[in-house]
């Protein structure tokens, strides 16, 4: 079954690196994938956190604004 050039949609063989229509690189290099899933792991880690700040904020108490200005 072939697959199609993300770039020229040209029909190319399954596991091909490089385009065999516009030569461009179609592969995506395994150290790519990795980095990838790394980011997307640190990235929802982040996102916990962020939730986590979020809710101990709002159960913080709120402080009344003391006015600066001159009565």
């Amino acid at each position: 079954m072939p697959a199609d050039c993300p770039f020229c949609a040209q029909p190319n063989v399954l596991h091909a690196l490089v385009c065999s229509s516009c030569s461009r690189d179609i592969a995506i290099p395994e150290s790519l994938i990795a980095e990838r899933d790394d980011l997307v792991r640190k990235r929802a880690m982040a996102g916990e956190e962020l939730e986590q700040a979020k809710a101990e904020l709002a159960g913080l108490p709120r402080r009344r604004r003391i006015s600066l200005r001159r009565s």
